[in-house]
């Protein structure tokens, strides 16, 4: 923290000064040390009334279509099964073992990571005016926070213990219980009657200590870690100009978020303790030391600035770190404009994926069939076809007969551990996975991705946005990550 002390000192000596009855003076002339908030109110919107929308009914038809047309195929040929290794065949966000209903509504996650003592915390607290009042995350100058914290709306201020959050299937953090009792220990919901927090969903991690190892954490920190960046809507990698070095734990960390480059966002905090001058060389060694573990043509957004209440320090550029701030949020802003959006192309992109699965395994129970023999020994005939599917031409009989890119193709090898927990006599062919009352399972995952899922996007009214040019000029407004450009 930068300023407590001589902050104390003056307010010792301006009480002696005043005497203890002019108390409520002091109170107003601290006043004068917080930052002006009404950039934050405006741009983010929080004094709007909520707008009449038909989100609701928009979830609702998003809802039936899952229920009604993917989740049946999910089932059928066990997708569930096949996603532990979606991270590596995709490098993308991934539905929860088969999508609830509370996966499928959830608000937009914004997700903090960084080394320890960043200010990942304070930022919070400052987003939502929450420092100074009962509510405020614990915040300092050493390790503070141990847990992953979820905050969330709620009607009054809740605290949730992670074992309650993980248990409740309205909620969209039951798929946390396979981390384990530890980890559970470590995972605390709190609930914030907050407009912010209506619209979106905020969660802050434990800090990177490079000389920690995993083991000691008693949990599988970066397998956790994943779970949230696969769900997260934006992603902010905070750094403190005087903590620029990147060791084994950052290095995993961004090589889990490989793929996901366009929801990262980079945040120098604490801007305002350097000259300006030195924080040019701290800006180019950030760019320096993160280079080689962002290995794409457009690099993420980096926002320099100091996100928490007080005052910026004098003589730094007040302007610049302002117009900085203006930004994020207005990036903020249209992610929570876009969710309903990102939520059907996401959907519609997890819908494909369950029918190259369901289209692979069917075209591996072909390829058995076909091979059996009545003298054949099958488990022999199979495991032939599974260390060699390009003999039998598995996949490419896939990207010949199918509309897939070869790009959306699973990680063959996956499907060796996949058969060997379900046997592949197990499996109807996609021909025999129809009913009179039902229809086909194939026709309705293929009537939803190219007819009824695209249908219900382009329903969804458009509506002007509102964010602050005359500020930033907009030239970097933040892009819908589903749409093409």
């Amino acid at each position: 923290m930068r300023g407590p002390g001589l902050f104390c000192c003056c307010l010792a000596a301006l009480l002696l000064f005043v005497g203890a009855d002019d108390v409520e003076d002091v109170e107003d002339v601290e006043e004068v040390f917080r930052r002006d908030r009404s950039h934050i109110e405006k741009t983010l919107r929080l004094t709007d009334e909520k707008p009449a929308d038909d989100y609701s009914v928009a979830l609702q038809k998003l809802r039936k279509i899952y229920h009604s047309s993917i989740k049946p195929m999910e089932l059928a040929y066990k997708y569930n099964e096949l996603r532990q290794y979606e991270i590596t065949a995709y490098h993308g966000r991934t539905l929860a073992d088969s999508a609830t209903d509370g996966e499928i509504t959830s608000k937009p996650m914004v997700l903090f990571l960084g080394p320890w003592s960043v200010g990942k915390s304070s930022m919070i607290n400052y987003l939502l005016g929450l420092d100074e009042t009962p509510h405020q995350l614990y915040t300092g100058a050493e390790p503070t926070t141990s847990e992953f914290t979820v905050v969330m709306h709620g009607p009054k201020l809740k605290t949730i213990e992670g074992i309650v959050m993980a248990a409740d299937s309205a909620r969209s953090f039951s798929p946390l219980e396979k981390f384990g009792q530890n980890f559970l220990e470590k995972l605390i919901g709190i609930e914030i009657p907050h407009k912010l927090l209506e619209r979106v969903t905020l969660v802050d991690t434990p800090g990177i200590i490079e000389n920690r190892k995993q083991q000691e954490r008693g949990y599988p920190f970066n397998d956790v870690c994943q779970w949230f960046i696969d769900r997260a809507d934006l992603i902010f990698v905070v750094f403190d100009p005087t903590k620029l070095d990147v060791g084994l734990e950052l290095e995993m960390l961004f090589q889990q978020l490989k793929g996901r480059e366009s929801q990262i966002r980079i945040i120098l905090n604490k801007a305002d303790s350097m000259a300006t001058q030195e924080l040019m060389r701290v800006y180019g060694a950030l760019f320096w030391s993160l280079a080689p573990l962002i290995n794409v043509t457009e690099p993420p957004r980096v926002y320099v600035s100091s996100f928490w209440p007080e005052e910026y320090n004098q003589d730094t550029h007040k302007e610049l770190f302002l117009r900085e701030e203006i930004s994020l949020l207005e990036d903020l802003t249209q992610v929570i404009e876009n969710r309903l959006e990102n939520k059907i192309a996401f959907i519609r992109q997890h819908a494909i994926r369950v029918r190259i699965h369901a289209l692979l395994v069917d075209r591996y129970l072909h390829t058995y069939k076909d091979k059996m023999t009545f003298f054949s020994d099958g488990e022999l005939v199979f495991k032939d076809i599974l260390e060699d599917p390009d003999k039998f031409f598995i996949f490419k009989s896939i990207l010949a007969k199918t509309n897939v890119s070869k790009f959306d193709l699973p990680n063959r090898d996956a499907y060796k551990d996949f058969f060997g927990v379900n046997p592949i006599t197990s499996f109807k062919l996609l021909s025999q996975q129809c009913s009179y009352m039902a229809g086909c399972v194939l026709e309705k995952i293929e009537k939803a991705i190219t007819h009824e899922l695209p249908d219900l996007l382009s329903s969804i009214s458009k509506k002007p946005s509102n964010l602050n040019c005359d500020v930033t000029g907009c030239g970097e407004a933040p892009k819908n990550r589903y749409k093409k450009h």
